[in-house]
């Protein structure tokens, strides 16, 4: 009996220590700052890959359309995982990180803008739109110009770019940020390459007089 008092009084503090831990941090989890910015970014990442879904099957009709539209992997959810620990640990060790609500809403902003000019995008080129690049033409399959592709040639791709940094910039996330920023862009630098590549095959020097005139849309790429 008295080792076993003795285990109890030499441990008790310890376990105190660690329910205090334990406390404080479900307490900064659960703190207006983390509701209202965790609850942002679901809110975000589950209205647009809903939104996506819905788009092909209104344009594209629901036979033509699988769940492979909602866009989600592997990789793509292992990333979000990553950014949510990142957010929880930071909240954690550095509270005041997160309390920069000018760059919060600076997040925001440009998830919504994302969001619209995606969304834009899908509605412009109607059934010239897939989320699969096209490597034969096909009869419905048009050179879309007008609207925001006057501007931007891959506009979808440049709401996606926006929307993803903007998530992580939304949880003032610094390693996120950096760490969507890179892999986005090198992944959009790939798709762009390989999908130009078959669209100058299919509409040749129409599609390079307006490549000539207008931009990627993904930063750094012409």
């Amino acid at each position: 009996m008295s080792l076993l008092k003795h285990l109890y009084v030499d441990m008790e503090p310890k376990f105190m220590s660690l329910i205090s831990c334990w406390s404080a941090t479900i307490s900064e989890i659960f703190s207006y700052t983390a509701c209202r910015q965790l609850s942002q970014m679901f809110f975000a990442i589950f209205f647009f890959h809903i939104s996506e879904l819905i788009l092909a099957i209104a344009i594209h009709g629901k036979t033509n359309v699988t769940l492979s539209s909602l866009l989600i992997s592997k990789n793509y959810i292992l990333a979000m995982i990553c950014s949510v620990v990142e957010y929880i640990v930071e909240i954690y060790f550095f509270p005041g990180l997160k309390e920069h609500w000018w760059i919060s809403n600076t997040g925001l902003l440009m998830v919504i803008i994302g969001e619209v000019i995606r969304k834009l995008a899908i509605v412009t080129a109607g059934r010239s739109f897939t989320h699969l690049i096209k490597v034969h033409h096909e009869e419905h399959h048009k050179l879309v110009t007008h609207g925001v592709y006057a501007y931007i040639r891959h506009p979808s791709y440049c709401g996606f770019f926006i929307w993803s940094v903007g998530t992580q910039i939304m949880l003032c996330n610094p390693l996120s940020t950096l760490a969507f920023a890179l892999v986005v862009w090198r992944f959009f630098q790939q798709r762009i390459r390989y999908e130009e590549f078959f669209l100058r095959q299919f509409f040749g020097s129409e599609y390079e007089e307006y490549a000539r005139l207008t931009h990627s849309g993904i930063p750094f790429l012409k």
